[in-house]
């Protein structure tokens, strides 16, 4: 236990009170306590408390961006999807430990609900979610899905820990798109799903250049978390994007540690350098067993990748 819940349990005069919270109430009967508390609560605020709030909570602020700017792109983006993906509209907010459950994201990272749901933090995990449903439906109705499951999402997201940098904020509108499919030996759906997201990042942030977008050059790297599999990134991968995008830099980053731990097998960047040489980092994404463990399918194959909308028209807005 953290100081801090050690004081508050000191001060409040009981000392069961976090293992009552926690353990002992039904996620209902916690809810409507917490629901009851934060009503009493409201009838206290104040238009002058309300004022305040609405000034210094990082939380609530408007985005940096004109909604203009970001329909534009999304626009955009949309025309450019792979044939096979759908565009889903996301809720706001998703089950509760939809981060912390799939992936090593801390739940105090996230902004959780008193009514047993979590404000999206991370639209990858939502579409994880919606795949495995799809593909459990498929499962029911046949011995195995037909086809690998694509979808894309454009999706406002907060996040509760404090971001460093002129371009980070605690919500921002996340590009994502999704591959759900089956293990087909040999690393086939690895190579068939990375050529279909780096593609797709690739063509959006080529458009846009033409556009009037300020992007100079495209770093595309690729690295093998799984070192089983660096020889399908190497021969299966990189060479025809290479013949494709012949403008395109790729290449691998074995030194790379973020992501090691979160992504299996293997995963993506994308960066791209603006008219005064400055590099940003627009595109993470990566193989994960999120789907695996939702279907308890090791057959299961998870593809994920997201490029943060308005960091981008900020870092290159025409």
């Amino acid at each position: 236990m953290n100081k801090i819940m050690a004081r508050i349990l000191q001060e409040a005069g009981v000392p069961e009170l976090l293992e009552v919270l926690a353990e002992r109430l039904s996620p209902t009967d916690l809810q409507s306590l917490l629901l009851e508390v934060y009503r009493q609560r409201a009838q206290r605020v104040t238009p002058a408390n309300l004022m305040r709030q609405y000034e210094h909570n990082r939380f609530v602020q408007p985005a940096q961006v004109r909604p203009q700017q970001l329909l534009a792109l999304e626009q955009l983006a949309f025309s450019l999807l792979p044939a096979g993906f759908e565009a889903v509209e996301l809720s706001p907010v998703c089950p509760l430990g939809a981060s912390s459950a799939l992936s090593t994201v801390d739940q105090n990272w996230v902004v959780t609900t008193v009514r047993n749901t979590e404000v999206c933090a991370d639209s990858t995990s939502v579409l994880a979610l919606e795949c495995a449903r799809r593909r459990r439906e498929a499962y029911r109705q046949r011995a195995r899905p037909a086809e690998d499951t694509r979808l894309c999402a454009s999706q406002r997201l907060l996040r509760a820990q404090v971001f460093e940098g002129p371009v980070s904020f605690a919500h921002f509108r996340l590009l994502s798109l999704c591959t759900a499919g089956r293990d087909r030996g040999a690393y086939g759906f690895e190579v068939k799903a990375l050529l279909e997201h780096l593609r797709f990042y690739i063509k959006l942030l080529e458009s846009a250049q033409a556009q009037g977008y300020g992007l100079e050059s495209v770093r595309v790297t690729l690295t093998a978390f799984n070192l089983a599999m660096f020889e399908a990134l190497e021969s299966g991968v990189l060479p025809p994007l290479a013949a494709e995008f012949p403008a395109v830099a790729f290449g691998f980053d074995q030194a790379r540690e973020s992501g090691r731990g979160y992504y299996v097998g293997a995963g993506l960047q994308v960066h791209a350098r603006d008219l005064a040489g400055t590099e940003y980092f627009l595109v993470d994404g990566g193989f994960t067993d999120w789907t695996q463990r939702l279907l308890s399918n090791r057959k299961e194959r998870l593809l994920t990748s997201g490029m943060g909308s308005e960091r981008f028209l900020l870092c290159f807005g025409p």
